[in-house]
Protein backbone atom coordinates (compact mmCIF):
# COMPACT_ATOMS: atom_id res chain seq x y z
CA UNK A 1 0.00 0.00 0.00
CA UNK A 2 2.97 2.17 1.14
CA UNK A 3 4.42 1.72 -2.19
CA UNK A 4 1.51 2.71 -4.60
CA UNK A 5 0.76 5.99 -2.47
CA UNK A 6 4.75 6.51 -3.30
CA UNK A 7 4.53 5.45 -6.73
CA UNK A 8 1.01 8.01 -6.87
CA UNK A 9 2.64 10.93 -5.34
CA UNK A 10 5.66 10.94 -8.15
CA UNK A 11 3.53 10.48 -10.52
CA UNK A 12 1.52 13.02 -9.37
CA UNK A 13 4.88 15.39 -8.34
CA UNK A 14 5.97 14.75 -12.10
CA UNK A 15 3.00 15.88 -13.49
CA UNK A 16 3.17 18.85 -11.64
CA UNK A 17 6.45 19.88 -12.38
CA UNK A 18 5.78 19.03 -16.36
CA UNK A 19 2.85 21.61 -16.07
CA UNK A 20 4.62 24.41 -14.25
CA UNK A 21 7.40 23.72 -16.90
CA UNK A 22 4.53 24.70 -19.68
CA UNK A 23 3.45 27.73 -18.28
CA UNK A 24 7.15 29.47 -18.12
CA UNK A 25 6.94 28.74 -21.96
CA UNK A 26 6.14 32.13 -24.05
CA UNK A 27 2.48 31.50 -25.74
CA UNK A 28 3.71 30.54 -29.83
CA UNK A 29 7.20 28.97 -28.26
CA UNK A 30 7.73 25.65 -30.42
CA UNK A 31 8.52 23.10 -27.84
CA UNK A 32 10.50 21.23 -30.83
CA UNK A 33 12.68 23.87 -30.71
CA UNK A 34 13.48 23.91 -26.74
CA UNK A 35 13.91 20.47 -26.83
CA UNK A 36 16.58 20.89 -29.92
CA UNK A 37 18.26 24.00 -27.69
CA UNK A 38 18.60 21.37 -24.71
CA UNK A 39 16.63 23.93 -22.59
CA UNK A 40 13.78 21.04 -22.20
CA UNK A 41 14.30 17.61 -22.12
CA UNK A 42 12.67 14.79 -24.72
CA UNK A 43 9.75 14.55 -22.26
CA UNK A 44 9.01 18.06 -22.04
CA UNK A 45 10.77 18.77 -18.56
CA UNK A 46 13.07 21.38 -17.27
CA UNK A 47 16.04 21.61 -14.51
CA UNK A 48 16.98 24.07 -12.52
CA UNK A 49 19.82 25.27 -14.82
CA UNK A 50 17.75 25.49 -18.01
CA UNK A 51 14.77 27.55 -16.27
CA UNK A 52 17.42 29.80 -15.19
CA UNK A 53 18.94 30.11 -18.55
CA UNK A 54 15.21 30.67 -20.45
CA UNK A 55 14.06 33.22 -18.09
CA UNK A 56 17.00 35.15 -19.14
CA UNK A 57 16.56 34.67 -22.60
CA UNK A 58 12.81 35.60 -22.25
CA UNK A 59 13.28 38.55 -20.46
CA UNK A 60 16.01 39.76 -22.86
CA UNK A 61 13.39 39.27 -25.58
CA UNK A 62 11.09 41.99 -23.62
CA UNK A 63 13.14 44.50 -24.69
CA UNK A 64 14.28 43.60 -27.94
CA UNK A 65 11.16 43.08 -29.32
CA UNK A 66 9.96 46.41 -29.45
CA UNK A 67 13.19 47.41 -30.64
CA UNK A 68 12.27 44.95 -33.46
CA UNK A 69 8.51 46.46 -34.01
CA UNK A 70 10.23 49.76 -34.10
CA UNK A 71 12.72 49.14 -37.47
CA UNK A 72 10.21 46.78 -38.68
CA UNK A 73 7.32 49.94 -38.76
CA UNK A 74 9.66 52.38 -40.30
CA UNK A 75 11.65 49.88 -43.00
CA UNK A 76 8.83 46.92 -43.38
CA UNK A 77 12.22 44.52 -42.90
CA UNK A 78 14.50 44.01 -39.65
CA UNK A 79 17.88 42.58 -39.51
CA UNK A 80 19.85 41.54 -36.24
CA UNK A 81 23.31 40.52 -35.67
CA UNK A 82 24.18 38.09 -32.37
CA UNK A 83 27.85 38.26 -31.51
CA UNK A 84 29.55 35.39 -29.84
CA UNK A 85 26.04 33.61 -30.59
CA UNK A 86 27.35 30.44 -29.32
CA UNK A 87 24.62 27.97 -29.35
CA UNK A 88 22.89 30.76 -30.48
CA UNK A 89 19.78 30.27 -27.83
CA UNK A 90 19.02 34.06 -28.49
CA UNK A 91 18.99 33.92 -32.16
CA UNK A 92 16.73 30.79 -32.28
CA UNK A 93 14.26 31.87 -29.91
CA UNK A 94 14.21 35.83 -31.30
CA UNK A 95 13.46 33.73 -34.60
CA UNK A 96 10.50 31.75 -33.61
CA UNK A 97 8.66 34.01 -31.30
CA UNK A 98 9.29 37.60 -34.09
CA UNK A 99 10.47 36.71 -36.80
CA UNK A 100 8.69 33.62 -38.40
CA UNK A 101 5.55 35.29 -37.74
CA UNK A 102 6.36 38.22 -40.52
CA UNK A 103 4.45 39.05 -43.26
CA UNK A 104 7.33 38.34 -45.61
CA UNK A 105 10.04 36.99 -43.65
CA UNK A 106 12.42 36.19 -46.34
CA UNK A 107 13.17 39.87 -46.43
CA UNK A 108 14.26 39.92 -42.93
CA UNK A 109 17.34 38.34 -40.99
CA UNK A 110 19.35 37.26 -38.38
CA UNK A 111 23.09 36.58 -38.61
CA UNK A 112 24.64 34.96 -35.94
CA UNK A 113 28.17 35.44 -35.59
CA UNK A 114 30.53 32.66 -33.98
CA UNK A 115 34.29 31.75 -33.98
CA UNK A 116 33.50 27.52 -33.43
CA UNK A 117 33.14 25.92 -36.23
CA UNK A 118 31.61 22.61 -34.62
CA UNK A 119 28.74 25.34 -33.32
CA UNK A 120 28.26 27.07 -36.50
CA UNK A 121 27.55 23.88 -38.21
CA UNK A 122 25.06 22.81 -35.68
CA UNK A 123 23.28 26.02 -35.35
CA UNK A 124 22.81 25.94 -39.59
CA UNK A 125 21.71 22.33 -39.28
CA UNK A 126 19.01 23.35 -36.94
CA UNK A 127 17.98 26.24 -38.81
CA UNK A 128 18.06 23.97 -41.58
CA UNK A 129 15.75 21.35 -39.94
CA UNK A 130 13.44 23.91 -38.80
CA UNK A 131 13.04 25.68 -42.24
CA UNK A 132 14.19 29.02 -40.33
CA UNK A 133 15.31 30.01 -44.09
CA UNK A 134 15.61 33.87 -42.28
CA UNK A 135 18.87 32.67 -40.09
CA UNK A 136 22.36 33.04 -41.30
CA UNK A 137 25.27 31.40 -39.32
CA UNK A 138 28.76 32.79 -39.80
CA UNK A 139 32.11 31.55 -39.20
CA UNK A 140 34.02 34.81 -38.55
CA UNK A 141 35.73 36.92 -36.23
CA UNK A 142 34.49 40.28 -34.93
CA UNK A 143 37.03 42.02 -37.05
CA UNK A 144 36.01 39.89 -40.14
CA UNK A 145 32.84 40.35 -40.07
CA UNK A 146 33.33 43.94 -40.06
CA UNK A 147 34.45 43.35 -43.73
CA UNK A 148 32.20 40.26 -44.73
CA UNK A 149 30.13 40.99 -47.54
CA UNK A 150 28.25 38.38 -45.93
CA UNK A 151 26.51 40.94 -44.03
CA UNK A 152 24.58 44.22 -44.96
CA UNK A 153 26.62 47.56 -44.72
CA UNK A 154 23.88 48.80 -42.50
CA UNK A 155 23.03 46.82 -39.39
CA UNK A 156 19.67 47.48 -37.21
CA UNK A 157 20.57 45.46 -34.26
CA UNK A 158 23.41 44.42 -32.67
CA UNK A 159 23.13 41.97 -29.54
CA UNK A 160 25.90 40.23 -27.52
CA UNK A 161 24.53 38.31 -24.71
CA UNK A 162 27.35 37.35 -22.39
CA UNK A 163 30.59 38.40 -24.52
CA UNK A 164 33.24 38.01 -22.47
CA UNK A 165 35.85 40.52 -21.33
CA UNK A 166 36.69 42.39 -24.88
CA UNK A 167 34.53 40.57 -26.94
CA UNK A 168 31.65 42.97 -25.64
CA UNK A 169 34.16 45.86 -26.92
CA UNK A 170 34.59 44.01 -30.21
CA UNK A 171 30.53 44.39 -30.95
CA UNK A 172 30.62 47.58 -29.98
CA UNK A 173 33.18 48.56 -32.54
CA UNK A 174 31.07 46.35 -35.32
CA UNK A 175 28.21 48.44 -34.52
CA UNK A 176 29.50 51.62 -34.68
CA UNK A 177 31.38 50.92 -38.29
CA UNK A 178 27.96 49.33 -39.16
CA UNK A 179 25.98 52.73 -38.01
CA UNK A 180 23.72 50.45 -36.08
CA UNK A 181 20.25 51.92 -35.17
CA UNK A 182 20.31 49.81 -31.43
CA UNK A 183 22.55 48.11 -29.55
CA UNK A 184 21.74 45.85 -26.64
CA UNK A 185 24.29 44.25 -24.51
CA UNK A 186 25.02 42.05 -21.75
CA UNK A 187 28.64 42.04 -20.62
CA UNK A 188 30.85 39.36 -18.87
CA UNK A 189 34.23 38.37 -17.35
CA UNK A 190 35.62 42.24 -17.82
CA UNK A 191 39.25 41.48 -16.65
CA UNK A 192 41.17 43.57 -19.06
CA UNK A 193 40.67 46.86 -17.51
CA UNK A 194 41.59 45.26 -13.91
CA UNK A 195 44.88 44.29 -15.54
CA UNK A 196 45.85 48.08 -16.78
CA UNK A 197 44.61 49.08 -13.04
CA UNK A 198 47.03 46.95 -11.66
CA UNK A 199 49.83 47.48 -14.30
CA UNK A 200 49.58 51.27 -13.36
CA UNK A 201 48.23 51.25 -9.96
CA UNK A 202 51.74 52.99 -8.07
CA UNK A 203 51.94 55.58 -9.98
CA UNK A 204 48.14 56.87 -10.10
CA UNK A 205 48.35 55.76 -6.39
CA UNK A 206 50.48 58.88 -5.75
CA UNK A 207 48.18 61.92 -7.39
CA UNK A 208 44.58 60.48 -7.02
CA UNK A 209 43.07 59.62 -3.76
CA UNK A 210 39.83 57.90 -5.68
CA UNK A 211 42.60 55.11 -6.43
CA UNK A 212 41.76 53.41 -3.04
CA UNK A 213 39.10 52.77 -4.68
CA UNK A 214 40.96 49.66 -6.92
CA UNK A 215 44.15 49.52 -3.70
CA UNK A 216 43.58 46.20 -2.70
CA UNK A 217 43.04 43.47 -5.28
CA UNK A 218 39.45 42.17 -4.48
CA UNK A 219 38.75 46.14 -5.26
CA UNK A 220 40.42 46.33 -8.36
CA UNK A 221 38.40 43.47 -9.32
CA UNK A 222 35.04 44.96 -8.58
CA UNK A 223 36.16 48.35 -9.94
CA UNK A 224 37.48 47.29 -13.31
CA UNK A 225 34.46 45.40 -13.94
CA UNK A 226 32.36 48.56 -12.97
CA UNK A 227 34.62 51.35 -14.67
CA UNK A 228 34.47 49.02 -18.08
CA UNK A 229 30.71 49.40 -18.46
CA UNK A 230 30.88 53.21 -17.24
CA UNK A 231 33.96 53.44 -20.15
CA UNK A 232 31.45 51.65 -22.66
CA UNK A 233 28.56 54.21 -21.66
CA UNK A 234 30.58 57.12 -22.60
CA UNK A 235 32.04 55.99 -25.58
CA UNK A 236 28.14 55.02 -27.13
CA UNK A 237 27.64 58.49 -26.04
CA UNK A 238 29.69 60.30 -27.61
CA UNK A 239 29.30 58.42 -31.11
CA UNK A 240 25.91 59.93 -30.84
CA UNK A 241 23.96 56.74 -29.22
CA UNK A 242 21.16 57.37 -26.01
CA UNK A 243 22.27 54.84 -23.40
CA UNK A 244 19.98 52.91 -20.64
CA UNK A 245 21.40 50.89 -17.87
CA UNK A 246 19.77 48.45 -16.36
CA UNK A 247 19.67 44.89 -14.58
CA UNK A 248 18.74 41.63 -17.49
CA UNK A 249 17.18 39.82 -14.72
CA UNK A 250 17.14 39.13 -10.48
CA UNK A 251 20.79 38.63 -8.87
CA UNK A 252 19.76 35.38 -7.57
CA UNK A 253 19.59 33.92 -11.82
CA UNK A 254 23.17 35.52 -12.86
CA UNK A 255 26.15 38.18 -11.15
CA UNK A 256 26.18 39.01 -15.05
CA UNK A 257 23.57 41.50 -14.90
CA UNK A 258 24.00 44.11 -16.77
CA UNK A 259 21.98 44.84 -19.68
CA UNK A 260 23.38 48.40 -21.86
CA UNK A 261 21.22 49.45 -24.24
CA UNK A 262 21.96 52.15 -26.85
CA UNK A 263 19.97 53.92 -29.68
CA UNK A 264 21.37 56.06 -32.28
CA UNK A 265 20.32 59.71 -32.37
CA UNK A 266 22.92 61.32 -34.31
CA UNK A 267 25.54 63.69 -33.42
CA UNK A 268 28.92 63.44 -31.19
CA UNK A 269 28.25 64.39 -27.50
CA UNK A 270 31.59 66.31 -27.12
CA UNK A 271 31.02 66.54 -23.26
CA UNK A 272 30.81 62.63 -23.02
CA UNK A 273 34.17 62.28 -24.91
CA UNK A 274 35.80 64.82 -22.63
CA UNK A 275 34.74 62.44 -19.94
CA UNK A 276 36.15 59.24 -20.55
CA UNK A 277 39.38 61.00 -21.52
CA UNK A 278 39.30 62.25 -18.08
CA UNK A 279 38.62 59.39 -16.33
CA UNK A 280 41.16 56.95 -19.05
CA UNK A 281 44.00 59.75 -17.65
CA UNK A 282 42.62 59.72 -13.82
CA UNK A 283 42.84 56.56 -13.54
CA UNK A 284 46.34 55.37 -15.68
CA UNK A 285 44.26 53.76 -18.43
CA UNK A 286 45.48 55.88 -21.10
CA UNK A 287 46.45 52.61 -22.79
CA UNK A 288 42.77 51.71 -23.41
CA UNK A 289 42.29 54.90 -25.49
CA UNK A 290 42.22 52.73 -28.73
CA UNK A 291 39.88 50.88 -27.37
CA UNK A 292 37.35 53.03 -26.23
CA UNK A 293 38.01 55.06 -29.06
CA UNK A 294 36.51 58.46 -29.99
CA UNK A 295 34.68 59.73 -32.82
CA UNK A 296 36.35 61.73 -35.61
CA UNK A 297 36.24 65.81 -34.43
Amino acid sequence: MKSAIKQNSSASQSAQRGSHDKHEVRPGQSIELLKELHILTRDGKMNQDSRRKLKQVYHLYQFIEPLLQEVLDEKKSVNLVDHGAGKSYLGFILYDLFFKGLDQPHSSCIYGIETRDELVARSRELAARLTFTGMQFLNLSVAESSQSSDLPAQIDIVTALHACNTATDDAIDFALKKKARFMVLVPCCQAEVAAELRKSKNDVVKSNPLSEMWRHPIHTREFGSQITNVLRCLQLESHGYQVRVTELVGWEHSMKNELIIAEYKGGKNMRSAQRLSEILHSTGLDGLTQRFFLPVK
